[in-house]
């Protein structure tokens, strides 16, 4: 019990009031309050433990309150100690039942209890060699029986005395492989084994996930008698009795029996089910694993012919033989492959890596590249990671970070190959490889790979030697592995621009992109800035929907001019990419598709008559286009085309706005507020333009300049990558250009043209005069001939 209040305020509370709050005769605060008696302050008062006491400030009153203290403690009396108490069976149904989201994990937890007691036979054999007598190797034997719906799992382990049944199987989370490591760490002298997967001591209960009867029949060493320990699922009792049969005798190890339900009979008792079960979870267990497995051979055998009447019977080794197909049933080693992970990476051969990598991942092609690695540390596990031969075919497996292609292993033991990005980011999920380590935090059911620091760790050790995997092929003589590489998995690191900040440095030096001076070959940004000319400062690209726009795009005239590098940006996200890294080796990264596109060697003298000179057309080309452009100015990037639209600095190019609109859940109201402004940028070398300046000076209203205008920015706009918002609109505007250019150029057939107009004239009359004559007649006057109501 808690002692009563045995501490005093080390400053009292205390509440002033106003005097004017006091009545001034009688000297008595008009309170009412909760803590106030009603009867009113006077000198103090005593309540509930609590002192009161009025003191006079100046003008104002205080009320003071003070805790009394204690003058003794009360003692502690001694409680009561009670043990916590289960309901076994409700116990087990939650293990059973709520641990485990898979029913097939039971056998990857026997196998491995199995080979916990396998390891420690081997351990302990060490200094007692009498243990191991003539009992037979090491091994796991799995014998499914589909007839009677049994399953029985043999090993030739350490076995178990009847008290070791009692207090490993009897007692619910109670592991002897964590109570043998913890003897050992006590005995120094014995050293420590941590090749022991047990840790939690419930992974024998999940054989109750199948099972409706368990029977476990153990024979140690050390013991001269053979235990059986029985349970039925469900229940919160279990039977121990000495096997007296001595055809069910075992030289050493234990046998367990299971008697699948009705409704997992069919499934698990399949041998063929069991061995994918093995070649899954317990493929690098370091025993030998066998299943019972139909097998099928061929053998020859005698042809039985009666003889014909009056001939005798053929010898024997003159009869007829004929091949036929036989089965039979045999063991069948099931964990043929080794886990080379835990070998040393100069004793494995490329072969090696090759073979584990396609009987892994069921893989037909060669990976391009493989890193083998251990990190020790805080963190230790082992680890090979692959660079697949060929990309994912889906486009989903681009954006799904759940692609099985990692998969972890504690101790040589699968937990799982299903991760959300824990171990991977998404656009690294194409690396394929393995996770061994001995000290994860995993859940009980070793199924989830909880989140922690040492995840954290892991995933971001695993990354750094993704790129450096990546970088050798790089930096390969071969340069086909690398242009190989890029082809399957550029997409992916290019989504890595977007989604990891943190790794620009080791992403942008693996991007790869066409140029306008190398257009059939890609070129690293390492080239182009070593490439780049002394006066320029800046990395310019420009993004199309193909690499023959982006050859013909007028953007690059006078960047090609200057010989200026130009990177071609042709693929959905490339834009996105870019935009995210911003520069590269203090280099900004500059659209030459946006205003204000500064090349550093212009002539500002001539760029500013220029201007003066044209300020007019400017001026009247966007009265003529009114909102279709923000403004109209003189161009520093054009050469031979006469006019380019531009976005401005801070919308959307028009790549940008092409991919949006293609969206399919666009939305409309977001495409015209992120769309930028359009400029509108005139060439004043080209003829069009000067045509238009005199035709400005001279005609300002005429109709033909007006048309020219129009169409001037129409072709503008599908030059520089925009949607025309009316293409039939377009069509005819080209169309009546065209007949106004040709104008019977090559001569027509005689009369062919009036006889034209006086058709089409023709047609018109016509059409007026039957306007003219039509007359509405109502529904009830109209009459049929036959009609017998006209008489």
């Amino acid at each position: 019990m808690a002692p009563v209040l045995s501490r005093s305020l080390a400053t009292a509370p205390l509440t002033s009031f106003p005097l004017n709050n006091i009545n001034n005769n009688r000297r008595v605060l008009n309170l009412r309050n909760t803590f106030v008696p009603l009867n009113g302050l006077r000198k103090g008062f005593s309540c509930s433990g609590l002192k009161w006491k009025l003191e006079k400030r100046g003008s104002r009153v205080g009320v003071r309150c003070e805790a009394g203290v204690a003058e003794k403690e009360a003692p502690d009396t001694p409680g009561e100690k009670f043990e916590y108490q289960a309901e076994v069976s409700r116990l087990l149904d939650l293990i059973v039942h709520s641990l485990y989201s898979h029913k097939e994990v039971f056998l990857r937890e026997l196998v491995s209890n199995a080979s916990d007691a396998l390891d420690k036979l081997r351990f302990l054999s060490v200094t007692e060699p009498s243990l191991l007598g003539d009992a037979g190797e090491l091994e796991i034997r799995i014998k499914p029986d589909p007839d009677n719906g049994t399953i029985t799992i043999t090993d030739t382990g350490i076995g178990m005395t009847k008290e070791e049944l009692i207090d490993c199987l009897g007692t619910i989370a109670q592991s002897g492989t964590s109570k043998f490591l913890k003897a050992l760490k006590e005995n120094q002298d014995l050293g420590a084994d941590n090749g022991l997967i047990g840790q939690f001591g419930v992974g024998f209960y999940s054989a109750f996930l199948v099972a409706e009867k368990v029977t476990v029949s153990t024979k140690s060493p050390r013991s001269e008698k053979q235990y059986v320990w029985e349970a039925v699922a469900d229940s919160s009792s279990y039977v121990i009795r000495e096997e007296t049969d001595p055809e069910k005798s075992l030289p050493r190890g234990t046998q367990i029996t299971l008697y699948l339900r009705p409704d997992d009979k069919y499934e698990f008792s399949e041998p063929t089910k069991i061995q994918s079960l093995v070649k899954n979870y317990s493929q690098f267990v370091s025993f030998p694993i066998y299943t019972w497995q139909e097998k099928s051979r061929t053998v020859e055998v005698e042809e039985e012919e009666e003889p014909k009447e009056g001939e005798e019977a053929k010898p024997e080794d003159q009869k007829k033989k004929k091949t036929i197909t036989e089965k039979y049933w045999d063991w069948e080693l099931a964990n043929e492959t080794k886990p080379i992970w835990m070998r040393n990476p100069r004793e494995v051969e490329k072969d090696e890596y090759n073979d584990f990598y396609k009987k892994t991942f069921n893989e037909f092609l060669d990976p391009l590249s493989h890193i083998h690695f251990t990190t020790e540390g805080e963190v230790e596990f082992r680890s090979i990671l692959y660079i697949p031969g060929m990309g994912p075919l889906n486009n989903e497996d681009v954006m799904n970070p759940k692609t099985k292609n990692i998969r972890l292993y504690v101790k040589r033991v699968f937990i799982s190959d299903d991760f959300d990005g824990e171990l991977f980011p998404r656009y690294l999920s194409f690396v394929k490889g393995v996770v061994d380590s001995d000290d994860l935090p995993l859940n009980v059911s070793r199924e989830i790979l909880q989140e922690s620091r040492i995840v954290r760790i892991m995933r971001k050790r695993l990354v750094r030697k993704t790129f450096d995997m990546i970088q050798e092929v790089s930096e390969s003589e071969n340069k086909e592995d690398y242009k190989k590489f890029w082809e399957n998995f550029g997409r992916f690191l290019k989504l890595g621009c977007i989604e990891d900040t943190g790794n620009h440095k080791r992403i942008t030096p693996l991007l790869r992109f066409h140029t306008s001076k190398s257009e059939e070959e890609l070129t690293s940004l390492d080239d182009y800035v070593e490439n780049m000319g002394e006066n320029q400062k800046a990395i310019y690209y420009l993004a199309t929907d193909s690499l023959k726009s982006a050859k013909t795009a007028p953007f690059l005239e006078k960047l090609v001019q200057k010989d200026i590098e130009v990177l071609y940006l042709i693929e959905p996200i490339d834009e996105v990419a870019i935009q995210n890294l911003q520069t590269y080796k203090e280099k900004k990264f500059v659209d030459i598709s946006k205003e204000d596109l500064e090349l550093g060697d212009d002539d500002e003298v001539k760029e500013r008559e220029t201007k003066q000179e044209y300020n007019l057309l400017c001026d009247w080309i966007k009265q003529q286009l009114g909102d279709k452009v923000a403004k109209v100015q003189v161009s520093k990037r054009l050469s031979s085309s006469p006019c380019v639209l531009v976005s401005g600095k801070f919308g959307w190019s028009a790549n940008m706005e092409r991919l949006m609109k293609a969206q399919a859940l666009g939305d409309t109201s977001s495409l015209e507020f992120m769309r930028g402004r359009r400029i509108l940028e005139i060439n004043p070398d080209h003829p069009i333009i000067k045509d238009l300046n005199a035709a400005c000076k001279l005609e300002p209203d005429s109709s033909e300049a007006r048309r020219a205008v129009d169409l001037l920015y129409d072709t503008a706009l599908i030059s520089s990558g925009f949607s025309p918002d009316s293409p039939a609109e377009l069509g005819n505007k080209i169309y009546e250009m065209m007949s106004m250019a040709l104008g019977g150029r090559w001569g027509r057939a005689e009369g062919e043209g009036e006889e034209e107009e006086e058709e089409k004239e023709a047609e018109v009359v016509q059409e007026d005069a039957t306007e003219s004559e039509t007359q509405v007649i109502e529904p009830s006057e109209v009459r049929a001939e036959s009609d017998p109501w006209n008489d």
